[in-house]
């Protein structure tokens, strides 16, 4: 993570080091906040509409948080998994994360995303979706991956950038969107902005 002495600075309106390594790899400079906003699902709201609410509200508190010059852009990212309509967040415990391998088995799902970059004057967004095939898993693997750890914290139950990536057995899409945030997006967004990429990292 790295701050900018640029006229369009970045802040990352997320906790997630996911996030901010995908930032990193393509050279932007940027500080980084956890936003203070609550994640629940109206009863109204379908995943696609509320995690486009999310994003936007995260960088609508990122830039209150920050107080920065009306150059500041702030970033809000928000992804889900999908199983149908169906929402899977992070799992609750064992039972919880077997039933949702079990749902994904062999099947396809969607990995669907949403950014805002706002400043004080202008917004962009985008709706990014990819999809997602598993293996047919046994319950073995289920239970040896659980083991591991590595799904507790996360949404959907794995993380295709880690260990769980010999869960998938092809993608159609952006890859960086499964990951957490959507670089093909992004980047036009950054373009726009005027935020630089392939910088040099300045601690």
């Amino acid at each position: 993570m790295t701050n900018t002495t640029t006229a369009n600075r970045l802040l990352l309106a997320s906790g997630s080091p996911r996030r901010a390594q995908l930032l990193t790899q393509i050279g932007v400079s940027f500080s980084q906040l956890t936003p203070s906003v609550v994640e629940q699902q109206q009863q109204t709201e379908s995943p696609q509409e509320y995690i486009q609410r999310l994003a936007h509200d995260k960088a609508e508190a990122g830039l209150l948080a920050a107080a920065g010059p009306p150059a500041l852009w702030a970033l809000g990212v928000d992804t889900v998994v999908l199983a149908g309509e169906t929402v899977l967040e992070k799992p609750r415990d064992f039972s919880d994360f077997e039933s949702m391998m079990l749902a994904l088995s062999g099947a396809e799902h969607s990995a669907l995303s949403a950014i805002c970059l706002r400043s004080k004057a202008r917004q962009f967004s985008r709706l990014v979706e990819t999809r997602v095939r598993f293996r047919h898993l046994v319950r073995v693997q289920i239970e040896a991956y659980w083991r591991t750890g590595e799904p507790a914290d996360k949404a959907g139950g794995y993380a295709i950038q880690g260990l769980g990536a010999a869960l998938v057995e092809s993608i159609s899409g952006s890859y960086s969107n499964v990951v957490g945030l959507p670089l093909e997006a992004l980047i036009p967004m950054l373009e726009h902005a005027g935020i630089p990429y392939w910088q040099e990292a300045r601690l």
